[in-house]
């Protein structure tokens, strides 16, 4: 793993913190398909719930865009200027509770498309574990996982707000104990610099990992942002070890099966969560600052393996 750098950037629109830039190099090839399947999408047709998908989901569907072999997909069509999301909206799915996931999907962007010209949003797909209900919103919990492209370039970021020390924000709490955050607020858990910031009478937080170039680009070429793209992004829990955290979390994604981003040294839990769990899945596009005009992005074959 190589850290090639990092700046600074904006979260939520509103926190400030560090994102890190880099992978390995050589690529490895993306994890092979033979995983145990924990959710399948492939978007041909709406009987939602049938499938295991929750809170009231009516996505929509695409008939005009769809990869070879499938005859649709699902469209996250954002209507008029200022929405900040797609007519459809999105939904969760339960999957059985594991340590590890590896998401799969492919991805279109419209011809026309603009990013928010900020350094964060759209929000588009996510996960969480077992120490949140159900319902929980993702921004403000025990640990959500992020996978999204924010001006082009991938991102993995994470959150986890819930376990901040409100009492004792800004201190460096990690030799002193495991009732913390590691995304922010509460000290440098392993490395990766996180950030927090107050959202009413609450802390929150956030850290996250960019790709060091643009993968969804303006321009036509391999990386073209209006071609089929596929991703893959990983994420396994850390060890925890003698009541502690260790850090040896994984996080990785792929693009057209390249690997881009691989980090095998992350503390996602501490030892206050040594049965922490992912067990959600939300696919909830999210515009914050809402578009500049109407504009869509395409997701095919979504699947979740171990």
């Amino acid at each position: 793993m190589s850290r090639l750098g990092w700046k600074r950037i904006s979260f939520l629109g509103t926190l400030v913190f560090l994102c890190w830039f880099g992978g390995r190099t050589p690529a490895q090839s993306a994890p092979a398909a033979s995983g145990k399947v924990l959710f399948d999408e492939p978007f041909e047709e709406t009987n939602w719930e049938s499938r295991g998908w929750y809170d009231s989901p009516r996505m929509e569907l695409s008939d005009q865009e769809h990869l070879a072999g499938s005859t649709r997909s699902c469209v996250w069509h954002w209507l008029k200027k200022g929405d900040i999301s797609p007519a459809g909206g999105g939904a969760r799915a339960h999957i059985a509770p594991t340590e590890s996931v590896t998401l799969s999907f492919s991805i279109k962007h419209s011809a026309d498309w603009n990013w928010t010209g900020r350094n964060y949003h759209p929000h588009e797909m996510h996960f969480l574990t077992t120490e949140d209900q159900e319902f929980a919103g993702p921004a403000f919990s025990h640990l959500c996982f992020y996978i999204e492209v924010v001006g082009g370039r991938a991102r993995l970021a994470i959150q986890d707000g819930a376990n901040i020390d409100q009492a004792r924000i800004g201190q460096d709490l990690t030799g002193i104990t495991e009732k913390r955050s590691v995304a922010g607020g509460n000290g440098d858990s392993d490395g990766y610099k996180g950030g927090h910031y107050k959202n009413g009478d609450l802390y929150w937080n956030g850290k996250s990992w960019d790709s060091d170039s643009v993968l969804f680009s303006d321009n036509p070429g391999p990386n073209y942002k209006s071609d089929w793209h596929q991703v893959q992004a990983r994420f396994k829990l850390n060890s925890i070890v003698d009541g502690k955290g260790v850090k040896d979390g994984v996080l990785q994604y792929w693009y057209d099966g390249k690997l881009v981003l691989d980090y095998h040294d992350v503390l996602f839990r501490t030892g206050a969560h040594p049965d922490m769990k992912i067990n959600q899945f939300l696919m909830t596009p999210y515009f914050g600052p809402g578009v500049p005009h109407e504009q869509s992005i395409w997701v095919d074959n979504l699947k979740i393996t171990e």
